[in-house]
């Protein structure tokens, strides 16, 4: 398998596990946050959606948005979850078509300076995102069990 194929295998099961681990929490579960200044849920589900978009147009197009309070601020507009839902899957969707538009020679080379991820191939937009939504996906996990839920194992099967 080359890079391509790695990068495009690597989308369904993000957005997968992601889903699998978070099912367990539903709309009126949307505005919980475990204390004050910490992510409610639906905008956890919408800062891995607007950082899968981030990563994909900074590695792909070289343009790293670097405005922080801006992605802060758009995230805590999301207050749904389903909204947040559709977020995620529609930049899974806006990752594969880029991906499928890139070249394999374009996913293995180094990405020129940049504050993310310097030295490295532009491929690695893949692993850094798959280890963002992990960190988001076991938060959410802990937010689930602070509401009596029991989330899904993530790698098992239905």
């Amino acid at each position: 398998m080359n890079l391509k194929q790695e990068a495009l295998a690597s989308i369904a099961p993000i957005h997968k596990f992601f889903d699998r681990s978070t099912r367990c929490l539903g709309e009126d579960d949307s505005a919980f946050r475990p204390r004050e200044g910490m992510l409610r849920v639906a905008e956890h589900v919408a800062q891995v959606a607007q950082v899968i978009d981030w990563f994909r147009v900074g590695a792909l197009e070289d343009s790293w948005d670097m405005d922080f309070e801006a992605a802060v601020q758009a995230v805590a507009k999301v207050t749904s979850l389903q909204e947040a839902r559709q977020y995620l899957a529609d930049a899974c969707d806006r990752l594969k078509t880029a991906l499928e538009a890139t070249s394999e020679a374009r996913l293995a080379e180094m990405l020129p300076d940049n504050p993310i991820l310097p030295g490295r191939p532009r491929y690695h937009l893949i692993e850094a995102i798959v280890d963002h939504t992990a960190h988001h996906r076991g938060a959410l996990t802990v937010y689930a069990r602070l509401l009596g839920k029991t989330p899904d194992m993530p790698y098992a099967e239905d």
